[in-house]
C-alpha cells in the first residue's frame, strides 16, 4: 500500500514500539492517530512531529475513544491503517507458588484485557471504517498490524498470562484475514522478542535477556519494529502472517536460570 493520502491509528503510540511506528508512518507522508492513555508523551510527540498527527486520549478497550481517533484519522486522510502497539508484561508468579496456592485468576484476566481485547476492538472497528474505501489497484482498503509476542511460542515459566494472551494475538491472524478478505483489509502481526524500550531499562535486565539472542547479540531496537511495520504495510502479498522480529531468539524454561525478574 503507498503512504500518499493515507492516515493511520497506532494504539499505544506514545510507547517505544508505537513511537517509533507513528515517527517511521508521519516521516512517509502519512497523517498518523495517536491512541495511547499518556497524554502528555502522546502531546509531546505529536508537538514533534507537527501538522500530520494528531492525539485521542485512551486505550483501545474504549469504543469512544477509538471511534474519535478514526475520526481524527479521517480528517487526515485515507484512513487504511491501524496498528496495535500496546501491551507490557503484567507481572506475574508461577501458577502454583512454593506454598501450593494458585495463582489469582484476576492475573489472566487482566492480560486478557490488555492483550486480546484491546487489539480485537481496534480491528474490528477500524476494518469497519476500511470497508468504506474505495479499493486500490490490488484491491486494498485497509491493513491491520498487531502485536503478538515470541512468547506465544516459547514462553518461559511464571509467563503463562502473558503467553496465552500473546497466543490468542496470534491465533486470530487468519481468521481475521480470512474475514476481512472481503473488504480488500489484510492482516498481519509482528512477534518482538526483547526490544530495547524504556521498561527494559534496566542493564541487569537487559543483560539476561540477551542470553537467548542468537545474532545480531543485542536487543532488538522500536525502530526495527518500525520498520517491520512499513515492510507489512507497504507489501501487498503479504497477509496472514505473524512475523518473528527475535534475532533468532529462542526462550530457554527460565529466565537466566530463575524466574523472570520484573523491571
Amino acid at each position: 500500500m503507498e503512504f500518499e493520502g493515507r492516515s493511520a491509528v497506532v494504539a499505544g503510540g506514545a510507547g517505544g514500539l508505537g513511537g517509533a511506528t507513528v515517527r517511521r508512518l508521519a516521516a512517509g507522508g502519512v497523517g498518523v492517530v495517536v491512541l495511547d492513555p499518556q497524554g502528555d508523551r502522546a502531546d509531546a510527540l505529536v508537538a514533534e512531529l507537527g501538522g500530520r498527527a494528531r492525539v485521542v486520549v485512551g486505550d483501545s478497550n474504549d469504543d469512544d475513544a477509538v471511534a474519535a481517533a478514526v475520526s481524527a484519522a479521517q480528517d487526515l486522510g485515507v484512513f487504511s491503517i491501524a496498528v496495535s502497539a500496546t501491551g507490557v508484561v503484567i507481572p506475574s508468579p508461577r501458577l502454583v507458588d512454593g506454598d501450593g496456592a494458585p495463582m489469582p485468576k484476576d492475573v489472566l484476566l487482566a492480560n486478557l484485557e490488555l492483550h486480546v481485547l484491546g487489539p480485537f476492538n481496534l480491528a474490528r472497528l477500524c476494518a469497519a471504517a476500511f470497508a468504506a474505501n474505495t479499493p486500490d489497484a490490488d484491491g486494498q482498503r485497509g491493513v491491520i498490524v498487531q502485536t503478538a509476542s515470541i512468547s506465544a511460542f516459547d514462553a518461559q515459566s511464571t509467563m503463562v498470562p502473558y503467553a496465552a494472551a500473546k497466543g490468542a494475538v496470534a491465533s486470530m491472524i487468519l481468521p481475521m484475514a480470512r474475514d476481512l478478505a472481503p473488504f480488500g483489509v489484510r492482516v498481519c502481526a509482528i512477534a518482538p522478542g526483547a526490544i530495547a524500550t524504556p521498561r527494559l531499562s534496566t542493564p541487569r535486565i537487559q543483560q539476561a535477556l540477551m542470553g537467548d539472542i542468537v545474532f545480531p547479540k543485542r536487543l532488538g531496537k522500536a525502530d526495527e519494529y518500525a520498520m517491520l511495520a512499513e515492510a507489512i504495510i507497504r507489501n501487498p502479498y503479504l497477509n496472514a502472517e505473524v512475523i518473528r522480529l527475535d534475532g533468532a531468539a529462542r526462550l530457554s524454561a527460565e529466565f537466566g536460570g530463575r524466574p523472570a525478574p520484573r523491571a
